[in-house]
């Protein structure tokens, strides 16, 4: 194997490693907006709980309170579009450093 076959593996492996990265952190980015109003339920719950109210009917009221506060946000596009346009942005960074790894390689084979 020579020495460019070599170099063009280890320029693969860490475009690989990069691409594993900028997926999880996509994935982790999304899931955080998805788990945040669960969250949320969870916590109004809890505090319910400490004033005696049960589980049960803490759900009842932290739910609508919560879908009170996601109803807000929704209807200020620019703050759920900023969001939206972060996580884009990430996307589109990852797919322009993995990009950037085949004009390494481009360069070694040429």
């Amino acid at each position: 194997m020579n020495k460019v076959n070599i170099n063009v593996a280890l320029v693969r492996l860490f475009q690989f490693i990069v691409f594993v990265l900028f997926t999880f952190m996509v994935i982790a980015y999304f899931s955080a907006m998805v788990i945040l109003p669960l969250d949320a339920v969870v916590m109004i719950i809890k505090f319910l709980s400490l004033f005696g109210i049960d589980g049960i009917f803490g759900a009842l009221i932290a739910i609508p309170a919560v879908g009170y506060l996601v109803m807000v946000v929704y209807k200020m596009p620019e703050l759920y579009g900023l969001v939206i346009e972060i996580g884009v942005d990430l996307i589109t960074s990852g797919k322009h450093r993995i990009d950037a790894f085949n004009k390494i390689i481009d360069t070694l084979k040429g």
